[in-house]
């Protein structure tokens, strides 16, 4: 099976050597857990390795982006309109041919197949961040939105990693189902300790991988990206919900099955 590197060794190794080709993958946290600097470094790590990109913006601009990019040394400019295309979903006034002046399933997907055509033939990746944007107002519709991109986009061969955020009420990905869509979930979590602030990853789902099953604390340094520090110890239950929100989980899940 074919892996594609996230640009981060230590964590490549945690999953047999890369993300498998041809995968969803979700990656959920609240915000300023590195979501979007794990990305970036996963499309700069495969303009290294000859593939194709396209980043979809939905929270921040095109220019942000790559300004975010350029401070961990990935000159993404220079790979623009060649083998890589940003799409600016943040449906500012400014428009050009890849900003989407609506956002939505359907616009997205048109927009990242006339990309991936303009691009041509090859080995392409996406990050779609975030997919939570699609189902803001409509959250119930999640599970479909996104089997929908993973259906359509499966066709043209994309390895996809689609940031969600995440619902520290429920503890799942903002929108029921972009989880059990997903090939992948990789969850980033945040805490403060001694007036610190911790961020940590963990692999919960990456099939056909024998993948690692700890938390493990990370950081995100300047010139470097994400970075992995070290395995935690803590136990399960240092890290989760009370009794009573995982009681509401449980109902809510029995509920959107019935």
């Amino acid at each position: 099976m074919a892996r594609l590197s996230t640009g981060i060794p230590e964590f490549d190794r945690l999953i047999e050597g890369g993300i498998p080709q041809g995968f969803f993958v979700a990656l959920t946290g609240e915000p300023g857990t590195g979501k979007t600097i794990f990305s970036l470094s996963f499309i700069h790590q495969g303009l290294k390795d000859g593939d194709l990109g396209i980043y979809v913006t939905t929270e921040e601009s095109r220019e942000s982006i790559l300004r975010q990019a350029k401070q961990f040394n990935w000159d993404l400019e220079g790979y623009l309109d060649k083998r890589l295309i940003v799409i600016d979903a943040l449906m500012r006034e400014k428009e050009d041919e890849w900003s989407l002046n609506e956002l939505n399933a359907e616009e997205l997907v048109q927009k990242v197949i006339q990309a991936k055509q303009k691009l041509g033939y090859g080995r392409a990746r996406l990050v779609v961040d975030s997919v939570s944007a699609l189902f803001l107002d409509k959250p119930a519709m999640a599970r479909k939105i996104s089997y929908y991109l993973k259906r359509v986009l499966n066709k043209w061969k994309f390895t996809i990693l689609a940031t969600s955020q995440y619902a520290i009420t429920t503890s799942q990905a903002f929108g029921f189902g972009v989880e059990h869509v997903a090939d992948g979930i990789i969850r980033f979590r945040r805490l403060v300790r001694d007036g610190k602030l911790h961020r940590y990853i963990l692999i919960e789902k990456m099939r056909q991988t024998n993948h690692d099953k700890y938390v493990w604390e990370i950081d995100v340094v300047p010139g470097k990206g994400v970075v992995i520090l070290g395995r935690m110890q803590e136990r399960k239950e240092d890290y989760a919900l009370p009794k009573r929100v995982m009681d509401k989980i449980r109902e809510a899940n029995e509920d959107a099955f019935r």
